[in-house]
């Protein structure tokens, strides 16, 4: 009796499996916050506030106040968002005098008060504080506008022509460094409700004429 012995069957080679991995679930968070990020950083660059390019025109003198609670605080001004047009109140004192009036404010401690620039009765323009710092002139604006107050010869506030000349000058290239439009150019009037600049408030046409020459 023969046995019949059938080839063995041989098995095809084993593919060994290869495990998929799973995409860790950790993975579409990361994918938003890089997306949310970026987006936050266009949108800064777009829509900052524009930097000063630095060094003030050679027609500014900078005299500095010293760091005080009172005259400056040294806290940043982070955006400017316009300008504001003071008048000192002072008939006929200087800018000089001006200036010694917000310095000594750090020994007196008789109140908050300051501005980013003073303009005299002869047009000469004096630089106080930083413009990357804020200045106590404007209440609820300090932390986003740039203030200027102006020297006058007397109780009607009207300034001399050489005051008005200049006080056009620093705002126009104010306008410029911060890309800011005439109807961010206010009277502290326009925050307050106080009469300042006095002359600009009880004579609204001579501001409007002051806003069409800021055009010119």
């Amino acid at each position: 009796m023969f046995l019949r012995f059938s080839p063995k069957r041989r098995d095809k080679p084993m593919t060994p499996r290869v495990k998929k991995r799973r995409p860790s679930p950790l993975l579409p968070a990361l994918v938003v916050l890089v997306l949310a990020g970026a987006a936050v950083l266009i949108w800064r660059l777009a829509f900052s506030a524009p930097q000063p390019s630095g060094d003030l025109p050679d027609w500014i003198t900078e005299e500095l106040l010293p760091l005080n609670p009172y005259s400056r605080p040294g806290d940043p001004l982070e955006q400017v968002n316009g300008v504001v047009v003071h008048y000192v109140g002072n008939p006929g004192t200087t800018a000089e005098q001006n200036h010694s009036y917000f310095e000594n404010l750090a020994t007196t401690g008789e109140t908050y008060a300051s501005s980013h620039f003073l303009i005299g009765l002869d047009g000469e323009i004096i630089c106080n504080v930083p413009l990357d710092e804020i200045a106590y002139c404007t209440g609820p604006r300090n932390v986003d506008t740039i203030s200027i107050e102006c020297c006058h010869p007397d109780d009607t506030g009207a300034f001399t022509q050489a005051t008005y000349d200049s006080l056009i000058k620093l705002v126009r290239w104010l306008m410029d460094e911060y890309r800011l439009d005439t109807d961010q150019i206010i009277r502290h009037y326009d925050v307050t409700g106080k009469e300042c600049p006095l002359y600009y408030v009880r004579n609204p046409e001579a501001w409007e004429q002051f806003l069409a020459d800021l055009k010119e």
